[in-house]
């Protein structure tokens, strides 16, 4: 029993591989056409990302640079050779040695981004584009340092980034590269030029302490001598205040002598000394004060002189 479903097991596998083969020996030929269309149209579309573009030989032979999207190729014929970032880079910070004009080795510390616009240069033209950037970007480092002096490194760093970026784009164009933007991260000193520059520092501050001083004490010296001036001014405007007053009452007495004879002079005279003696005797304290005879005689003048008058 056992025997007879064997026998008839091995009878329907032989009916299902003759039915196969019956099968493909009539649609063997359609099969393997569709199968190679399939490959071919696989073959020939290639989709780049947005990010990238591929360069495409023919026989060792650059073809075409595809672009981001969908691309046709000849399949078998065309091949993918290299697959390029248009991304921006950065280089790795670099470091180098420089001499300025006056004589000075500083460390400079920089910094390039660029990108990647004609990947069919870039492959063909370069092997190693950041170390020949790097390698570029260190020269021209090294020959505008070279004709700048310390000081104008330090203070005028921005021009000196401008004219790199500037020299390192026209360097690489051939390269079909695009240096977006070059840094001076850094300009670094030894310690014996910190140490000097430290005390020019110094000597530069005490010098314009002692100009700050020297003018101050020049300025004094101009504002005391305007204060004399200004008071010399004052004074020669109150004696020539005083001199016309003094004018004015010697025209008035003139006058008064004119209309009413000398006893206008005389009572005039009398009238001053009696105010200085008032004036004698203003003193402060206790005081005995002698006067001449004739200096009491002075208030009966002026009595007989005022009562002649009235």
């Amino acid at each position: 029993m056992e025997q007879d479903n064997i026998v008839n097991r091995i009878g329907d596998t032989v009916n299902i591989e003759d039915l196969f083969n019956q099968l493909l020996g009539g649609n063997i030929v359609y099969l393997l056409l569709a199968a190679f269309i399939i490959i071919t149209i696989f073959a020939g579309v290639r989709i780049v990302p947005q990010s990238e573009k591929f360069v495409v030989e023919r026989f060792g032979r650059l073809r075409a640079v595809l672009g981001p999207g969908i691309n046709f190729i000849v399949p078998f014929l065309d091949r993918v050779r290299h697959k390029v970032s248009i991304l921006e880079r950065q280089l790795p910070t670099a470091e180098q040695d420089a001499i300025t004009r006056d004589n000075v080795l500083v460390q400079v510390e920089t910094s390039v981004f660029y990108r990647i616009l004609e990947p069919e240069k870039t492959v063909y033209r370069i092997r190693d584009v950041d170390a020949a950037i790097a390698t570029t970007v260190a020269g021209i480092v090294r020959s505008g340092i070279g004709e700048m002096d310390l000081d104008e490194v330090q203070s005028n760093r921005e021009q000196l980034i401008s004219r790199i970026k500037a020299q390192v784009a026209n360097a690489v164009d051939d390269w079909g590269i695009e240096v977006t933007r070059a840094e001076i991260l850094d300009v670094n000193l030894d310690q014996a030029t910190r140490e000097a520059m430290l005390q020019q520092l110094n000597a530069e501050r005490a010098r314009r302490a002692q100009v700050t001083e020297a003018e101050g004490a020049k300025r004094a010296v101009e504002l005391n001598a305007d204060a004399e001036l200004y008071a010399a001014e004052q004074r020669a405007k109150a004696r020539r205040v005083s001199a016309d007053a003094e004018a004015y009452a010697t025209e008035v007495v003139a006058k008064a002598i004119k209309d009413n004879g000398i006893e206008a002079a005389q009572y005039q005279v009398a009238l001053k000394q009696v105010e200085a003696l008032a004036e004698v005797g203003r003193g402060e304290g206790k005081q005995t004060i002698l006067l001449p005879s004739s200096a009491l005689d002075a208030f009966g003048e002026a009595f007989n002189l005022l009562k002649g008058k009235t």
